[in-house]
C-alpha cells in the first residue's frame, strides 16, 4: 500500500510503498479515504526536539482519517465490513488505576496512532475496535475526516458550562475556532476570540464569533467596553499556546471565572498566580478527547446542526501531500485534507 512515513531521523516525509498491515486480535482494517493533517504532523516532519525525543522512525504518520471497515480481527462483535468509521487515535493500557477507574483519557500509558503506532496516512489501517467510532451512513465525509481535531474542542469548550456565559478564546487555529462554534451552539453569550492571522480571524466571523480581534491592535478591555461587559469572562479557552495568552487572559477574567487550557507553549509561562488566588480562578489542562463521552457528544453536536465544514478550506489529492503540508505551514488555512480515495493509477475495493 501507499503510506507517508517518517522513514529516517532527519526532517523529512516519503510516500513509500509499504505491507499493507493484518488486523490483530480485537482489531479492525480499516480502508482510510481521508484524512486531516495536524500540526503534530507537522512537529515530527519538521524533526523538531520534541519529535525526535518521542516518536520513533520509520513511522506512517496521521492521525486524522475517515474510512471503511473492510476486514475484521478475531473477536470483533461491535463493529461490522462496511461501517464508516474514524477512530479515536489514543491507545491506553487497560490496566492502570484510571483506566480501570473508566477514566481512559487519563491513561499514563498513552501510545498514539501516527505518533508511536503506525497510523493513518497511508491506504490501509488497523486500529483495536474499542478505539473505532461508527458513523451514519449520511456523515459528511469531510467532517468526519477531522472529528479527532474537532473532539479536541469539544472537550476544551464544554469542560465548564458555557450556557449565558461570556468566552474568550485566545488562539483562532481550526481547534479554537471550532471551539468558538461549539460553545456559541451551547448557549454561549459573547463569544471573543483572538489571533494574529487575518485570515483565521475572518474565518472566525464565518464560523460565528462574536468578535474576532487581533491581539496587535485592540486590548481585551477596550473589546469588553464595546460589547458593555461590566465584569470580566466567564470562561477562557486557551487554544494558541502562545506565552502571552494565559496571562492575558488571566488578567481578562471575571471573579471566579474557569479556565481550560489545550494550547502546548513551548517553554515555561510566567502568570501571576496572586491573581489567580485573588480572582479565585480555575484554571485546567485539557488533552485529547474524554472517550467515548466527547465522540458522543461530537455526533450529538453535528445530527443537531452545529456546520463545521467551513473551517475545513482545502482539499488535495494524497500525492500532493508536499503542497498540502506546506499550505498548513502558511497558516492561510483552516483544516487541510488529503484524498486517499481510488484513483485510475491506485485502484481499490472499498470506494465511498
Amino acid at each position: 500500500m501507499r503510506a507517508l512515513v517518517k522513514a529516517k531521523a532527519e526532517p523529512g516525509l516519503w510516500l513509500e510503498d509499504v505491507p499493507d498491515p493484518t488486523p490483530g486480535a480485537g482489531e479492525v482494517l480499516i480502508r482510510v479515504w481521508q484524512t486531516g493533517i495536524c500540526g503534530t504532523d507537522l512537529h515530527i516532519v519538521a524533526w523538531d526536539d520534541w519529535a525526535r525525543r518521542h516518536v520513533p522512525t520509520p513511522l506512517i504518520l496521521g492521525h486524522e482519517f475517515v474510512g471503511q471497515v473492510v476486514e475484521l480481527g478475531p473477536g470483533v462483535e461491535d463493529v461490522a465490513v462496511g461501517d464508516i468509521v474514524s477512530g479515536e487515535g489514543h491507545l491506553v493500557c487497560g490496566r492502570c488505576r484510571n483506566c480501570m477507574a473508566g477514566r481512559r483519557h487519563l491513561c499514563a500509558r498513552t501510545e498514539g496512532i501516527g505518533v508511536t503506532r503506525a497510523g493513518a496516512f497511508a491506504d490501509y489501517l488497523t486500529l483495536p475496535a474499542s478505539n473505532v467510532w461508527t458513523h451514519p451512513p449520511d456523515i459528511n465525509l469531510d467532517v468526519a475526516a477531522i472529528f479527532d481535531p474537532f473532539g479536541n474542542a469539544v472537550h476544551t469548550a464544554l469542560t465548564f458550562p458555557v450556557l449565558g456565559e461570556d468566552v474568550l478564546i485566545t488562539g483562532a487555529g481550526p481547534i479554537g475556532i471550532m471551539a468558538a462554534a461549539v460553545v456559541r451552539h451551547a448557549g454561549a453569550r459573547f463569544v471573543v476570540i483572538t489571533d494574529v492571522n487575518d485570515y483565521r480571524l475572518r474565518l472566525a466571523e464565518r464560523m460565528g464569533v462574536t468578535k474576532a480581534v487581533d491581539a496587535t491592535t485592540t486590548s481585551l478591555a477596550d473589546v469588553q467596553r464595546e460589547l458593555g461587559m461590566k465584569e470580566g469572562f466567564d470562561v477562557g479557552l486557551e487554544m494558541s499556546g502562545h506565552p502571552s495568552a494565559l496571562p492575558t487572559m488571566v488578567e481578562s477574567m471575571a471573579h471566579g471565572g474557569r479556565i481550560a487550557v489545550l494550547g502546548l507553549p513551548s517553554g515555561p509561562v510566567s502568570v501571576d498566580w496572586s491573581q489567580v488566588v485573588l480572582s479565585m480562578l480555575t484554571i485546567k489542562g485539557i488533552y485529547g478527547r474524554q472517550m467515548m463521552d466527547t465522540w458522543y457528544a461530537m455526533s450529538v453536536l453535528v445530527a443537531d446542526g452545529l456546520d463545521i465544514t467551513p473551517v475545513i478550506t482545502h482539499r488535495y489529492p494524497s500525492a500532493e501531500y508536499e503542497e498540502a503540508l506546506a499550505t498548513v505551514r502558511s497558516g492561510q488555512c483552516g483544516k487541510v485534507l488529503l484524498d486517499w480515495r481510488p484513483t485510475p493509477d491506485h485502484p481499490a475495493d472499498a470506494t465511498p
